[in-house]
């Protein structure tokens, strides 16, 4: 069963599997992700960041924040979701619908509207669970809207 547990950005786990999924990015886009992230951007009041165990094994991660600049499906108080992550050895357990119910959770009760994201045509499986989790189009925002494989969605809460 997975344990997800709020912590720092800067925590030694998050930024083990931070690297990893920056790895991938560079696989998938031949460069790790670009956006420029203060360590302090998820702490409260303006955010949030987790990491899903396993055991004692860290496997998942995801963090929200506030984006008071970006409002869609009617909505004014947006925050988006960042850096969410499944490790290979978690993969197929349902972990990743997991974390992205429980920063919704998080998200809504601090105030939120609207739960927002970034995701890019090479990660097909990204694109499934937010699409199934009853995520739809957004208009582009953000640090790659300018790009033509970068994918917006958006859910109310």
């Amino acid at each position: 069963m997975l344990r997800i547990k709020p912590v720092r950005y800067a925590d030694a786990d998050a930024q083990s599997l931070v690297g990893e999924v920056q790895a991938e990015y560079t696989v998938l886009y031949g460069g790790p992700d670009g956006t420029p992230l203060e360590p302090t951007v998820f702490d409260a009041p303006s955010g949030a960041f987790y990491v899903g165990y396993l055991g004692d094994v860290p496997v998942a991660m995801g963090g929200w924040r506030f984006r008071p600049d970006v409002q869609a499906l009617g909505r004014v108080r947006a925050a988006e979701v960042k850096r969410m992550y499944v490790a290979p050895a978690g993969r197929r357990n349902g972990f990743a619908r997991a974390v992205l119910r429980h920063l919704e959770d998080a998200a809504r009760g601090r105030g939120a509207d609207l739960m927002v994201l970034e995701t890019g045509l090479m990660q097909p499986q990204a694109i499934e669970l937010y699409t199934s989790s009853g995520y739809e189009p957004v208009p582009a925002f953000g640090h790659y809207a300018w790009s033509p494989s970068a994918r917006y969605y958006g859910r109310r809460l």
